[in-house]
């Protein structure tokens, strides 16, 4: 599953080029243009990542963003994209996992992105939270439907491959036949001479002999 992230920002320029950037390194990218637009895809669809920024509609839309992330059951990772430096305690205390400082360095972006979502899921796992994102081992029993089924298919693959017990036998009593009839057409025969000669040996050995 390709990770989707949403951006949230009133600057149309930044979200354009975050989203070109984000997309070729792979991402699936929702963009919205205020924090009530934000919101409202928040509710509709699941992400991965939030990444909004703070001052839109007023200087604080961004907590609403924040909190309605906050909210969602799939639990996305957050971070707070702003142009003015906010105090760590600020940010965190505001729900945002990470400050993302503009303008950025591409590769710095990145890497801060993929560190915050590898951080993050290792925080969901180690509190027992599944993510959205994650997708979970069936369970033993559908395991062992899905290998019996297989099982099943195999065998009948095997059978459609080999002949059955009545065709093979047909197929020998078939070669027995041919056999026969071969040894019986190459036997030798005797010549009609040889024939004569032991005949006439038989009626000499029949008659009597004139000598007592």
């Amino acid at each position: 599953m390709r990770r989707r992230i949403l951006l949230v920002d009133d600057e149309v320029a930044v979200l354009l080029t975050l989203k070109a950037v984000l997309e070729i390194s792979g991402f699936d990218v929702d963009t919205a243009a205020s924090a009530r637009e934000g919101v409202s895809k928040l509710h509709t669809r699941e992400y991965q990542m939030l990444i909004t920024d703070m001052r839109m509609e007023h200087d604080v839309a961004g907590v609403e963003v924040i909190k309605a992330a906050r909210a969602a059951t799939y639990h996305p990772a957050v971070a707070l994209l702003t142009a003015f430096p906010v105090a760590e305690e600020d940010w965190q205390e505001m729900g945002a996992d990470q400050l993302l400082v503009k303008p950025m360095h591409t590769r710095i972006l990145l890497q801060q992105i993929e560190d915050l979502i590898a951080s993050h899921e290792r925080k969901l796992a180690n509190l027992g939270i599944p993510s959205a994102f994650v997708v979970p081992d069936p369970p033993a029993s559908k395991k062992s439907a899905a290998a019996k089924k297989k099982a099943v298919a195999k065998k009948k693959a095997v059978s459609r491959k080999s002949p059955s017990k009545k065709a093979a036998q047909k197929k020998s009593a078939t070669a027995k036949k041919t056999i026969k009839k071969a040894t019986k057409k190459n036997t030798v025969k005797p010549s009609k001479k040889a024939v004569g000669k032991v005949k006439s040996i038989a009626k000499k050995t029949a008659q009597p002999s004139g000598r007592r």
